[in-house]
């Protein structure tokens, strides 16, 4: 019997456990630093992290054109996607940001649609529809748009970055090395937020031991999930791709009830919904 799940679909759940578990370590952040040096001192230990494994490797010479002008695209997207969050953060509780972020679900599609023509099936609109479903039951956001403030905004932007940033992918990867493009995009995304935070003023880090701990954790996830997401998505189509990634907030609730929170029988309902949704995803009948 086939197996539910190719070995590229189970890294991208690998990439959904391990963005789940990071909500609440970029929160603690945020308290030595602002929004946009945290992105930039992340993604810079990362990047020197997948340069390592390069030079290592010696594959760091093979970069070429095609690959240098994909990760400078997607890097762009990436640093949008994680700026906005990050900064979103600061005025929105995590269950709110978590499912804002997943936006990017119903939006890829439509990116599809708007930029390649392609219409996804009935099944795998169903699929998305248990999945937002799902996502907001687990959340219990709260979307009165008349208390929507700059966070919600900031977070809803940031929802259609990461969703340009799937698509971008899936049309970029096939050609690439991935940890070559993996490097480029995330050395992209720290200068841009470098950049971006020289231009706020946001101030200098506090190195204080425990945020040294927190940014050294978070990137390396964000390096391994990088090269995870462009290495899977060579094979993954990208609608089944952001099913997969819907998977996120189920692990974030895992976390947090790990942590002492009450999850409850809607947010049981909602996990539940978004596993369904995965499954639906996977039906061709």
């Amino acid at each position: 019997m086939k197996s539910f799940l190719s070995s590229r679909e189970a890294a991208l759940v690998l990439v959904t456990l391990l963005w789940g578990g990071t909500f609440y370590a970029v929160q603690l952040a945020l308290a030595w630093a602002a929004p946009f040096a945290l992105v930039g001192v992340r993604f810079s230990i990362a990047a020197a992290l997948l340069g390592a494994v390069l030079w290592w490797r010696g594959e760091l010479r093979g970069l070429n054109r095609f690959e240098l002008r994909a990760g400078v695209v997607l890097g762009f997207w990436v640093f949008l996607g994680f700026g906005l969050q990050t900064a979103g953060l600061q005025h929105i509780e995590s269950s709110k940001s978590g499912f804002l972020t997943a936006l990017y679900v119903p939006l890829v599609p439509l990116v599809l649609l708007l930029w390649k023509r392609q219409l996804p099936s009935a099944w795998a609109w169903l699929a998305i529809g248990l999945a937002v479903a799902g996502t907001y039951a687990l959340t219990g956001a709260n979307l009165d748009l008349s208390t929507f403030n700059v966070g919600d905004w900031l977070t809803v932007a940031c929802a259609l970055a990461f969703a340009m940033e799937i698509v971008l992918l899936g049309h970029y990867s096939k050609h690439c090395n991935p940890v070559r493009l993996a490097w480029v995009l995330v050395a992209v995304a720290a200068v841009l937020s470098w950049g971006t935070s020289a231009v706020l003023q946001e101030g200098s880090i506090d190195w204080a031991w425990p945020f040294v701990a927190l940014i050294v954790v978070l990137a390396c996830i964000t390096a391994f999930v990088q090269f995870a997401m462009s290495w899977a998505q060579q094979a993954v189509p990208e609608t089944r791709a952001t099913l997969i990634y819907s998977m996120e907030p189920v692990w974030a609730a895992l976390v947090g009830a790990i942590a002492g929170e009450r999850l409850g029988l809607l947010g049981l309902l909602g996990g539940a919904l978004i596993v369904v949704a995965v499954w639906v995803g996977k039906l061709k009948p």
